[in-house]
């Protein structure tokens, strides 16, 4: 195998004293936080692009955001208590288009990922009057563009109240959990396809879209917790594994003044999903997704608000598959949309007409457009991230509709992201590097710098105080040819005499990325300790990663797990050929996706890993959900060699080394069944092992000191295992 160059400048003062300052601690990281990077949160910019509004100290309060100097309070909650249910706590804020109404809510009651319960509340700004929404906690309330009237979704079902008279009108009427929703989606589109609400406003207010569910055929799961009570707390909802049914979605549209519902006509409908639905310009047309369920066919139908009928606008069609985004908007002439494909290999930007016919392809070449942030219609712009200059680092840019005129609004190499104005005549870029901690700076239209709002000046220095040593990327080609990008991360008393253990972090999921020139957040620091405990550790990205077009990409579809196992068992031995390296102490560790991945290599790579450790780990496909794992495996009774060929527990009997599997047993998402089966398939082998399971908790494994747990828990086991 041969190591290539280091691609990518490291820009960090390290310093010779730092090696003898205080060494980081498990209890530093996730007990003190003592190293949280600090976060400017996402800007709510004001229609006049000049302003932005903020939740503070239970106040709303307005900013210039070329000053950054505080303009006047738009509401201070504190004076805001009534005998309406608020209790003068603000979860969150949102204004309507004009800014004349603001939705405010509180007590917010997670229920998963993306979906909550909360108390909603309508202030008007104009007579600094507070309505009352729903007396009841409610999902998704939504003021319609007339500002009339609020929908919300409350126990499957959506009611729509009428702001000036009061009254609120049930909408429709045959919701029941586990049975049919209406304009929520169910738990495989949140979790998946990433949204809840499932309704939209027409522009004039006079239609309600809504996607229904109907999961009554869909299997359920049940989950156990443990609350300190006689007998454990039973949740169960549906939940659709692999090949199963999923529930049966349909669109209809509610007419305000008649009270009347249409279903939309989109033919046949079996085994169909429906991921979005979105209002053109026009009143009486709105876009529907439609997608088969291998999802390698998308259908954009424009449905008549008027009757319900439909006929396709736009088709596109993928040999892998195809990821649904939200990078669709429907331009203000009524006549062009913009939208976002890899049919070329790349995600690129696109210019259509409402026929569906291309007018241009916004931005072209071999690099992948990674975010998607709006556009400029008076100017005709595009705003967008990119990985333009290699696959770890990102950049901002702006195109021409045409894609003749491109300018990079980033100013420095690393990781780059950005949020605009209303009218985008600012920005503020966000700028981080795998060394140094994010900045925040405000820039205008023309890329001049307005103004600093955070440097993490404080962290810089203690990373420092504390002696961390540099990471460092460097790119190899393994022993099949293949070339991988990777970062690296040596003591910072580095001797190159000495012979290290090895200890690998990995994702490795379709589309991921966890080798690039960003900040890594609390991870960095835990990876800072072990170098200090004396551990070179290392983290690659295997084929099936993101930011290198499709092919690379979507290379690893209907055979999960194995050519991304075959690059980090391949990636391992090249790091134990280090001069500097212990090949006989090679660990690694990885986090759902991740886990799965760390099981396979200690299984399949039994030679050269001695320690793995997973957390709440896929250890079978057939056990995770429909979306996803057909998106990428198609069922199992159409791949049957894919599922069992790359999934760990038929591969039990191979372990030699030193495993820790840790699972939440709340785990919604990637369910305890896994790891319980694990254990039962290692068992079976009769193999040693150790395990931690985390009652109640989820997918996260977090709350109170867990985390520190956690890590206390990997921390010992690589210290005595490694």
């Amino acid at each position: 195998m041969k190591r290539l160059v280091l691609i990518l400048p490291l820009i960090f003062l390290f310093t010779s004293s730092s090696f003898t300052q205080s060494k980081i601690t498990v209890e530093d990281i996730w007990k003190d936080y003592k190293f949280i990077a600090k976060r400017v949160p996402g800007f709510n910019f004001m229609k006049d692009g000049k302003h932005y509004a903020r939740l503070e100290d239970k106040a709303i309060k307005k900013y210039d955001i070329t000053n950054g100097e505080f303009v006047e309070d738009i509401i201070d909650s504190t004076f805001l208590k009534t005998n309406e249910g608020f209790e003068g706590e603000m979860a969150s804020y949102k204004f309507n288009d004009d800014e004349s109404y603001i939705m405010i809510e509180s007590n917010k009651t997670s229920i998963y990922r993306r979906s909550y319960l909360s108390n909603v509340h309508l202030y008007d700004t104009q007579t600094k009057s507070l309505i009352p929404v729903s007396d009841k906690p409610i999902m998704n309330a939504s003021l319609s563009p007339t500002k009339d009237n609020v929908v919300f979704g409350f126990e499957n079902n959506l009611y729509v109240k009428n702001i000036k008279s009061g009254e609120t009108q049930q909408i429709t009427k045959d919701g029941e959990k586990n049975k049919i929703i209406n304009g929520i989606t169910d738990w495989v589109y949140e979790e998946e396809f990433a949204f809840v609400k499932a309704f939209e406003w027409s522009p004039d207010g006079k239609y309600l879209a809504y996607i229904k569910f109907d999961e009554s055929e869909v299997p359920e799961f049940t989950m156990v917790n443990f609350r300190d009570e006689l007998y454990p707390e039973y949740v169960t909802w549906k939940y659709p594994k692999v090949g199963e049914k999923n529930a049966v979605v349909s669109v209809h549209l509610y007419n305000l003044d008649t009270k009347k519902t249409k279903k939309v006509d989109l033919g046949d409908m079996d085994d169909m999903y429906i991921p979005r639905i979105k209002w053109t310009q026009d009143n009486d047309k709105l876009c529907v997704f439609k997608m088969n369920r291998h999802q390698n066919q998308l259908d954009l139908f424009l449905a008549s608000a008027n009757d319900g009928s439909a006929e396709i606008m736009y088709q596109e069609t993928n040999p892998y598959y195809i990821d649904i985004t939200d990078n669709l908007t429907f331009l203000k002439d009524g006549k062009h949309f913009v939208w976002t494909s890899e049919m070329d290999g790349y995600n690129h930007i696109y210019l259509y007409d409402m026929n569906g016919k291309q007018k241009s392809q916004i931005t072209k070449g071999a690099f992948d457009v990674t975010s998607f942030y709006g556009v400029d219609e008076e100017n005709e712009m595009v705003y967008y991230q990119a990985a333009k200059i290699n696959a770890m680092q990102k950049e901002v840019y702006a195109s021409s509709f045409t894609g003749r005129e491109i300018k990079e609004l980033s100013k420095e190499a690393g990781t780059n992201s950005a949020q605009f104005s209303a009218t985008f005549d600012y920005y503020v870029l966000n700028h981080s590097t795998v060394n140094n901690p994010p900045s925040y700076i405000v820039y205008n239209k023309n890329g001049k710098e307005i103004r600093r709002i955070e440097e993490n000046k404080r962290l810089s220095k203690s990373m420092v105080g504390r002696g961390v040593a540099p990471i460092e990327f460097i790119n190899f080609d393994t022993e099949k040819g293949v070339n991988l990008n990777a970062w690296i991360l040596k003591p910072a008393d580095f001797d190159p005499n000495k012979k290290y253990p090895v200890f690998m972090y990995l994702y490795g999921g379709p589309g991921s990325q966890q080798v690039t020139d960003g900040w890594k957040g609390q991870n960095y620091w835990w990876f800072q300790m072990l170098a200090q405990e004396g551990y070179i550790v290392a983290c690659v990205d295997n084929r099936g990663t993101g930011a290198r077009g499709q092919e690379f990409k979507k290379m690893t579809y209907l055979k999960l797990g194995h050519y991304e196992t075959i690059d980090q068992i391949d990636a391992a031995k090249y790091l134990g050929s280090l001069p500097y390296t212990d090949a006989s102490r090679i660990g690694i560790f990885g986090w759902s996706y991740g886990g799965y991945m760390s099981s396979l290599c200690i299984l399949k790579g039994n030679d050269v890993f001695k320690a793995a450790i997973a957390v709440a780990p896929v250890t079978s496909w057939k056990w995770y959900d429909t979306v996803y794992t057909e998106r990428y495996m198609r069922t199992l009774e159409e791949n049957k060699e894919g599922y069992e060929d790359n999934s760990p527990i038929y591969f039990a009997d191979q372990l030699k080394g030193n495993y820790l599997l840790v699972h939440g047993m709340g785990d919604d998402n990637v369910h305890w069944q896994n790891s319980v089966e694990m254990a039962n398939a290692l068992i079976a082998a009769n193999k040693q092992f150790d395990t931690y399971y985390y009652p109640n908790r989820n997918h996260g494994i977090f709350g109170g000191p867990t985390r520190l747990h956690l890590y206390t828990k990997m921390t010992n086991f690589l210290l005595e295992k490694l």
